[in-house]
């Protein structure tokens, strides 16, 4: 995993590598021009045409402790909603999360720095609780805040990201934004992982990145926005740092037919659009909605 930055060292410190946060990776700038290998066939490919590209910001991106994450809205948002902040279900101040696990209106008073445009930090915003947490099947978190959508724009001129409703697909421009490094990562979505499994973790349809995403430690939890509408489409999580198989820091993929495969120096994200159905009126997450599949208590 793209892990807490200050885990990261003090697990490499103190317990040697392979058993806890994950030390950081080489830095990589935002405008690699590395090129992709091809990739295996992705049930979802792109469209043969292609809005033009957005430029993506820092704007509505937060900076955590040790992570980073994003100030998020559903389509259906109300402004005098109080704001969610999505981030990984393993940058929660609780923990890990084991499998399982999850966390649901969990108290929280966690702070977070609210970036603008250029990467600035412009203001704090607090946690009122953990509304929703896991690293089963997927690895997020969301925070509900004290301020709502339209008290952050009004005090600070930022709008929430938005999250797609739709299944992302292969070929996609991409950016992920990191709020703890103030640095951004281009490259395209290479494909999709029927199931990604890490140490104790199993992941379901995981993005995978192509080479260019060299995300590090402290980069989860970084919104990653589709370049051509700006809306959130996944949340940043983990990589194979030194291609073992399947343990703490080096992911594996599980295709349908069981067949395992390490890809070392790639890096994942888990999709967000299955978690829109989740978020009723007033930011509540509430499981029992319909379409809602994330996993329960």
């Amino acid at each position: 995993m793209n892990k807490p930055l200050v885990g990261a060292f003090l697990a490499a410190l103190l317990l040697g590598a392979g058993v806890a946060p994950a030390v950081a990776a080489e830095p990589a700038g935002s405008t690699s021009e590395v090129s992709a290998e091809a990739a295996p066939q992705a049930k979802h490919t792109a469209p043969d045409t292609v809005p033009a590209a957005k430029a993506v910001t820092f704007a509505g991106t937060v900076a955590l402790s040790n992570c980073s994450g994003s100030v998020v809205r559903s389509p259906d948002a109300a402004p005098t909603d109080p704001a969610l902040v999505l981030s990984n279900g393993h940058c929660m101040e609780s923990g890990f999360p084991g499998p399982g696990e999850v966390v649901v209106d969990q108290p929280s008073s966690r702070t977070f720095t609210l970036l603008n445009a250029s990467g600035s930090g412009v203001g704090t915003l607090r946690a009122s609780k953990i509304a929703y947490g896991t690293m089963t099947d997927t690895d997020l978190s969301l925070y509900e805040l004290t301020s709502t959508y339209q008290q952050i724009e009004d005090s600070y001129g930022i709008q929430a990201l938005e999250l797609e409703t739709a299944h992302p697909t292969a070929g996609t421009a991409i950016t992920v934004a990191s709020g703890y490094w103030k640095r951004t990562y281009s490259c395209d979505i290479d494909g999709f992982v029927h199931q990604l499994k890490e140490g104790r973790w199993t992941w379901k349809d995981s993005v995978r990145y192509t080479p260019e995403c060299r995300t590090i430690g402290g980069t989860s939890g970084s919104p990653v926005i589709d370049d051509a509408t700006g809306k959130v489409v996944a949340v940043n999580n983990t990589g194979n740092e030194s291609g073992q198989e399947c343990t703490d820091n080096n992911p594996c993929e599980v295709d349908e037919n069981g067949e395992v495969t390490v890809r070392e120096g790639i890096n994942y994200a888990q999709q967000t659009y299955n978690m829109v159905p989740c978020i009723g009126a007033g930011s509540k997450i509430d499981l029992t909605r319909e379409g809602c599949a994330l996993p329960k208590p």
